[in-house]
């Protein structure tokens, strides 16, 4: 939805009616991921997409539909072998498309995610797709420490403890950046493993199935120095999906012409530059510190290692390492402080070339954010994905049932 927001808000504001044909699941060969959208106002005007033309026309009926009715549906779309021109994904695949009608000011919960999605504001959308008619709907935007509208508009007596449960793990998922299936027991409670271990089985009586849309920002890169190696960084933070900075005091060095794939390069004193930033960092930011040189990192490291970023890291010798570790102490930082440095930075891939090397630190600050132990996956028998097990990361991808 995030790809529309701004046509929404306009059609929002001036208050049109409209209805959100928004991709919950998918199955095999789709050619988009959960939370495509396609929006379709009372006029009939269409913006966004569900399926890149497999199914536009028959969503886009499903829409005025909606319209005309009020009521949401959830609808699956897929292939028909018996009839190959039939409404349906040629490409083999399966979607699900839940669409839900949007009359402005009558749902706090749509109002609120709506306005925040457009202003960039981080928000979880959650919305009931599956469950007691009485529910089906529902929405509830959920940011960082407040949530918007309610699962039970007449009174939370019936919904309060599964309205908590679901504001709690869709601030989760919000956390870590994901957007999925959710589905809990009427009370709140988890469900059962068997129904979370099968992401094809239906919705069980008892259990109401969300599904959290999570919009947030592009984490940030801010790779410090511009060397030879930082634009081998920059391509795979850009590849990894993160908004690139390079920042660096010299400007013979940091131009643009050097880091084209960059989104911005900063000509500061990299302390100065990562002071008048601390508005726009989170617990996803990732700082590289490459200058090894020490009138650079004594006063970057100072202030980075004392904020709530997600990395930091430096690359140097281990003589390198064991001195700017001295000079940090000489500072006033704490071993505990000094401990969050990822010195040298990367892993021990026998890497050479900046190429090699980029890898090698892309590869720590996976396995840092995803709690991977950086052995080959053929040396163990555990789970392949260890964010899904870790305290705090609950979440889910599409059509995982998660609790």
């Amino acid at each position: 939805m995030q790809d529309i927001a701004e046509q929404l808000q306009g059609w929002h504001a001036a208050g049109r009616a409209f209805a959100v044909a928004t991709v919950v699941a998918v199955s095999g060969s789709a050619p988009r991921d959960p939370g495509a959208a396609l929006a379709v106002d009372a006029d009939g005007e269409a913006v966004g997409s569900v399926s890149g033309g497999c199914v536009e026309g028959a969503v886009y009926e499903l829409c005025q539909e909606a319209i005309a009715s009020g009521e949401p549906v959830l609808q699956r779309f897929g292939y028909s072998d018996e009839d190959a021109f039939a409404v349906g994904l040629t490409c083999g695949g399966i979607i699900d498309v839940f669409v839900q009608p949007v009359l402005p000011g009558t749902d706090a919960g749509m109002d609120a995610g709506v306005a925040y999605i457009a202003s960039g504001t981080p928000v979880a959308l959650v919305r009931v797709i599956d469950g007691p008619a009485g529910l089906v709907g529902a929405t509830v935007a959920v940011t960082a420490d407040a949530h918007h509208g309610t699962l039970s508009p007449g009174g939370p007596t019936l919904t309060a403890g599964l309205e908590r449960s679901a504001v709690a793990e869709a601030r989760a998922m919000l956390d870590a950046g994901r957007t999925g299936k959710l589905v809990l027991a009427l009370d709140g409670r988890p469900c059962t493993p068997a129904l979370q271990a099968d992401p094809d089985a239906g919705t069980a009586d008892g259990t109401v199935t969300f599904f959290v849309e999570s919009y947030v920002p592009k984490p940030r890169m801010l790779v410090f120095g511009a060397i030879d190696f930082a634009a081998a960084v920059v391509r795979i933070g850009k590849f990894l999906g993160y908004r690139v900075t390079v920042c660096d005091a010299r400007p013979v060095f940091a131009t643009e012409r050097r880091f084209p794939e960059a989104d911005e390069v900063v000509v500061d004193w990299p302390h100065r530059y990562l002071d008048a930033q601390l508005d726009r960092i989170d617990g996803r930011t990732v700082l590289c510190v490459l200058t090894h040189d020490a009138k650079f990192d004594i006063p970057l490291l100072e202030r980075a290692l004392r904020l709530p970023v997600g990395f930091v890291g430096a690359m140097g010798s281990r003589r390198t390492h064991l001195d700017r570790n001295a000079r940090l102490r000489e500072v006033g930082l704490s071993e505990a402080e000094i401990a969050r440095l990822r010195s040298p930075i990367g892993l021990d891939l026998g890497a050479r070339t900046p190429e090699e090397t980029a890898v090698a630190v892309a590869a720590e600050i996976v396995a840092s954010r995803r709690g991977g132990g950086c052995l080959p996956l053929s040396a163990g028998a555990g789970p392949i994905h260890h964010d899904l097990d870790r305290p705090g990361a609950k979440g889910g991808t599409s059509g995982i049932r998660v609790a």
